[in-house]
């Protein structure tokens, strides 16, 4: 068995982690605090972060979406983020499927200035999409890892040309670098992956940030 060379926690280098967040600052007062709040939460590695945040949010000024599918709310932060972009008319989809955290997001987007354009749905991801008939221009995935290919699969017929879908943690802690990939998660994102980079449906780029985000464009 080839041992990983990296911490697999660490495969950014938190110096160069905390210099592009200096650089790219984040304004919006509740997502500090939400932030925050999330220190104190059991999954706290769940949530987006400021980096994160920010590419999510500058991707959707660029695309000036209509409409956003989130699957995988957690606490609301990256929908917060992604709804910066929205058109004026636009909604926002989000879905989650615990629901305390639901309840969370719920209060978080009372709070906000733009919550009246988020729709968020609690259940089964897969049997919320085919219940929303719904062209999407930008879709965030960030939900359970095993069920990353299912969503893909469900989504990609439904998108028209040029939608985008942002899939998070496609790196999972960088055990799919590992030789051989092993963990019910790891192996799922691998799945994914391999999956994505053989559909010729889409054209795609994996990007290195924190634990991983695959652009993924219909053609």
């Amino acid at each position: 068995m080839t041992k990983p060379y990296f911490c697999v926690m660490d495969l950014i280098h938190p110096l160069a982690q905390s210099y592009a967040e200096k650089y790219s600052p984040q304004e919006n007062p509740q997502l500090f605090k939400i932030e925050s709040h999330s220190k104190l939460h059991p999954h706290a590695h769940m949530l987006s972060g400021g980096l994160k945040g920010k590419f999510l949010e500058m991707i959707s000024l660029l695309i000036n979406p209509t409409y956003i599918l989130e699957i995988g709310t957690f606490l609301g932060y990256s929908a917060l983020c992604l709804i910066r972009g929205l058109k004026p008319m636009g909604e926002l989809h989000t879905i989650e499927n615990d629901e305390e955290s639901a309840r969370v997001a719920r209060e978080n987007f009372k709070n906000s200035k733009t919550g009246n354009k988020i729709i968020l749905h609690t259940g089964n991801a897969l049997e919320v999409l085919n219940s929303i008939d719904i062209p999407w221009d930008l879709v965030f995935l960030d939900a359970d890892k095993t069920g990353y290919t299912a969503y893909y699969e469900a989504l990609v017929p439904k998108l028209k040309s040029g939608s985008l879908i942002l899939a998070d943690n496609v790196l999972f802690h960088g055990q799919v670098l590992e030789e051989p990939v092993k963990g019910k998660n790891a192996l799922a994102i691998q799945a994914f992956n391999d999956r994505v980079k053989n559909d010729d449906r889409v054209e795609k780029m994996m990007l290195t940030l924190r634990d991983g985000v695959y652009l993924i464009r219909k053609k």
